[in-house]
């Protein structure tokens, strides 16, 4: 059975519910914490996939993310660019996705070099509260099947604004989930759309569809006692695509 690792640090608070959707959906996770791998007692490498959990790591002090993904930068790059170039999955969930951003992970694949940002919601507050995603028909390993259809997973952040540079020659990332409208339509009104993200952006991928950050929180839409078990179904693709 394919191995996949929860990476988390101080701070994130979601990794043991990421593991058990892991686990739910058929797959093996690990527990994985970032100062193990600094100290050498494991590898990112040593992994078939990694996801990188929500929650808070280090408080969210200098910015969400940040801290995080300066430490993976600075003290893994290796491990980072060996586990991109052999074409291993990555997600990462909320402050997952933001600590890809500012390691440069998305949209570059390039650790150290950021392309893109999550800043403070336009509400200037906390957002937590249901959402409805429309899945892009972009493809992607984690959104197979999935084009086209409607998910309703629930959002918890304050900072999830998507900021992309518009710069000649910038690399874009390819949309993965738009935050929709009652109507299913991607959506700038507020709170269907809980952060202001243009073009009501939710998720991305790179290039490849390898590597996936979503804002929302698909671990909290997997077991039958949550109000859906959409998020389910990427954990599921994973596995399915490991099986491979």
């Amino acid at each position: 059975m394919a191995r996949i690792a929860i990476l988390y640090a101080p701070g994130t608070n979601c990794h043991e519910e990421t593991a058990a959707a892991v686990e739910l959906a058929g797959g093996r996770p690990t527990l994985l914490h970032l100062h193990e791998m600094i100290a050498g007692h494991d590898k990112l490498t040593n992994y078939d996939a990694a996801i990188l959990p929500g929650g808070f790591s280090y408080g969210d002090h200098l910015g969400a993310g940040r801290i995080f993904a300066t430490m993976m930068v600075a003290k893994l790059r290796d491990q980072l660019t060996e586990f991109l170039e052999a074409k291993r999955p990555l997600m990462g969930i909320c402050n997952g996705f933001q600590v890809l951003t500012e390691a440069g992970i998305l949209p570059n694949r390039t650790p150290g070099v950021r392309g893109m940002a999550l800043l403070e919601n336009q509400s200037s507050h906390f957002e937590d509260r249901k959402i409805r995603l429309l899945v892009s028909p972009e493809k992607s390993l984690w959104t197979a099947g999935l084009e086209g259809r409607i998910l309703e997973i629930p959002s918890a952040h304050a900072e999830g604004r998507a900021v992309i540079p518009d710069s000649a020659g910038a690399r874009k990332p390819r949309v993965a989930f738009q935050y929709a409208g009652e109507c299913g339509k991607p959506t700038m009104e507020y709170p269907e759309n809980p952060n202001g993200s243009p073009d009501a952006i939710a998720g991305v991928t790179d290039e490849s569809g390898l590597v996936l950050g979503l804002m929302p929180h698909p671990e909290r839409a997997s077991f039958p006692t949550h109000y859906s078990q959409d998020g389910l179904k990427l954990f599921e693709n994973l596995v399915q695509f490991l099986k491979r």
